[in-house]
């Protein structure tokens, strides 16, 4: 079945169609979800709830960009209401002039469940301003907005997650950091 179909077939509320695209979409939008969350249950919570939004919404995509990029669009959201549920974000600090070394060069060799690993151990806020901000494309004013947080924040939790992620990566790897 074709992308348009399948959609086609979703709005119909034809259930095999709703379960094939369960089935082509849950194990990346899966993913997803792990990046923002660290226990299991709760990325299969947001994937269920993030995809029933997305059966729920489905006239509501037009057929602009990428259906996956409307699905991972709405799976985000679902995981960032989550999170707002749980976790408070104003309560974050704000850092500046961080001096941060970018050379290492680790990051290529690590296998995505490697990545995963190290995402857990980041505290929530660095690790949902890095999900969003190197994985998902938005810009610091947009997580600002998104976050209920400041510009600084934002900016300056990215710039803690990544130097938090290469303390991490050296303290794992065989690799020395040079430089």
């Amino acid at each position: 079945m074709t992308e348009a179909e399948l959609i086609e077939q979703c709005r119909k509320e034809n259930r095999a169609a709703q379960k094939e695209l369960y089935e082509r979409f849950a194990p990346k939008m899966f993913g997803v979800c792990k990046r923002y969350v660290r226990n299991r249950e709760d990325a299969e919570d947001i994937l269920v709830e993030g995809l029933f939004k997305v059966f729920d919404n489905i006239d509501k995509f037009k057929g602009k960009g990428s259906f996956e990029g409307w699905i991972r669009r709405i799976v985000v959201n679902q995981a960032l209401m989550f999170l707002r549920k749980k976790h408070n974000f104003n309560l974050t600090v704000e850092v500046s002039n961080i001096e941060v070394k970018t050379n290492v060069s680790v990051e290529d060799e690590l296998a995505e469940q490697d990545i995963l690993n190290l995402l857990n151990k980041l505290p929530t806020g660095y690790r949902t301003v890095f999900n969003l901000y190197v994985v998902e494309g938005y810009k610091h004013r947009e997580i600002a907005e998104i976050m209920g947080i400041s510009i600084n924040t934002s900016k300056s939790q990215l710039i803690l997650a990544k130097k938090r992620l290469r303390q991490l990566i050296q303290k794992n790897s065989q690799y020395p950091e040079t430089g």
